[in-house]
């Protein structure tokens, strides 16, 4: 393994501060893009490929003999959340913010680039990935469906996710499925208004989104087994306008659906879709309906997660084996839904603000810890010393 220097540390910790100061949401990280093709230019990869589902951006060091070809993937884009920290890397985009950690995320697959520079894989390739889009759902894929990517056919896949609330660096794993499934869901009943004091002149789909609110949220508790992993949470609803005089003809109310396993995920999405178009008839109500920001289940391969596990414990780094998926979604399982590969997360910390917090902000310290984890990864893989 390589001894990173000051300097080298120094570098990441002004690269991840640098980006966490200009954050751009998902499709518009074309200044995120350029920063990092700036850096990767000073360190001459094999191939530099750009504009990769929308943003995206390979780099690929080649080995000295033939082999596997290892993914080490991170993501280009922030929240549109307005962060509220006071510090000097402060978000300088109005309403957008670094407040899930892909600036870490970036910063620790950049500074691969550097030790690939100086010591080539002894067989196979490496490639640098940084995904646009991740947020909603749709960069994996997008990635994924380009000619551009297909063209590169990585034998093996890894990322990594900060993880606030877990002990400083350690390493959490977890073999089968690691982080759930989940969807979004946008219903809008359509009646017709009337005369508030004349409510039987129209039809206020009111007592429709308040049965929905009730039957849609128990759908896990009657249809999907404890151990199976499930949950609706309503997110948002609206009956009408705020005016006193008139009885509404129209509502809207949204959900997100998360399940442990794309297997449950279809039955949650069957089951609403069933109540919606029957609670919809019974009210005589005309209904539309959306799915959002669809994310696969990650399913780690075994083999990884032991080769992920082996490496931390070369680094004496803790390993928290997890016994059950995290309830959140990352669009990787759609890079592990077709390669050999794994997701694992590293400890932000116990106090750390939660993701997606405004006052969240990439702990530097780990840095070091996680640009370690994945070139041990391809040292096991490729043998880079």
């Amino acid at each position: 393994m390589k001894n990173m220097t000051k300097d080298y540390k120094d570098a990441l910790v002004a690269m991840r501060r640098h980006l966490h100061k200009f954050p751009e949401t998902a499709h518009q990280e074309e200044q995120t893009a350029a920063y990092i093709i700036d850096f990767l230019k000073q360190f001459n990869p094999d191939k530099l490929i750009a504009g990769i589902g929308g943003h995206g951006i390979a780099a690929v060091y080649n080995g000295k003999e033939p082999g596997p070809a290892v993914l080490i993937r991170s993501e280009l884009d922030g929240l549109p959340i307005a962060e509220e920290s006071k510090f000097e890397h402060r978000s300088v985009n109005e309403g957008q913010g670094h407040l899930c950690g892909h600036d870490g995320h970036m910063t620790m697959v950049a500074g691969l680039a550097p030790l690939l520079s100086a010591s080539r894989p002894s067989s196979g390739s490496v490639i640098l990935l940084f995904q646009p889009a991740e947020e909603t759902g749709e960069g994996a894929g997008m990635v994924l469906e380009d000619e551009k990517f297909q063209s590169l056919s990585p034998d093996y896949v890894f990322a990594l996710h900060n993880l606030p609330g877990m002990d400083h660096a350690a390493i959490i794993t977890r073999k089968g499925i690691f982080a759930s499934a989940s969807r979004g869901l946008i219903i809008e009943l359509q009646g017709t208004s009337s005369h508030a004091g004349h409510p039987e002149g129209g039809n206020n789909p009111s007592l429709a989104v308040a049965q929905l609110l009730e039957s849609v949220t128990s759908i896990p508790q009657k249809h999907i087994a404890m151990h199976e992993g499930a949950l609706i949470t309503p997110i948002h609803l609206r009956v009408g306008q705020p005016a006193f005089g008139t009885s509404p003809g129209d509502g809207v109310i949204m959900f997100t659906i998360r399940a442990h396993s794309n297997e449950v995920m279809e039955v949650m999405e069957k089951e609403v879709l069933h109540l919606v178009k029957h609670i919809a008839r019974t009210h005589r109500l005309s209904f539309e309906y959306k799915w959002i920001e669809p994310f696969e289940a990650v399913m780690n391969d075994d083999r990884c997660v032991e080769i992920i596990e082996a490496c931390a414990s070369d680094l004496e780094l803790d390993v928290i084996r997890k016994e059950i998926p995290f309830p959140w979604s990352e669009d990787f399982g759609v890079f592990t839904g077709k390669f050999k590969g794994a997701l694992f997360g590293l400890g932000s910390g116990k106090k750390t603000p939660q993701l997606h917090n405004e006052n969240y902000d990439f702990p530097d310290r780990i840095l070091e810890k996680g640009t370690m984890m994945f070139y041990r990864i391809i040292d096991q893989l490729l043998n880079t010393d």
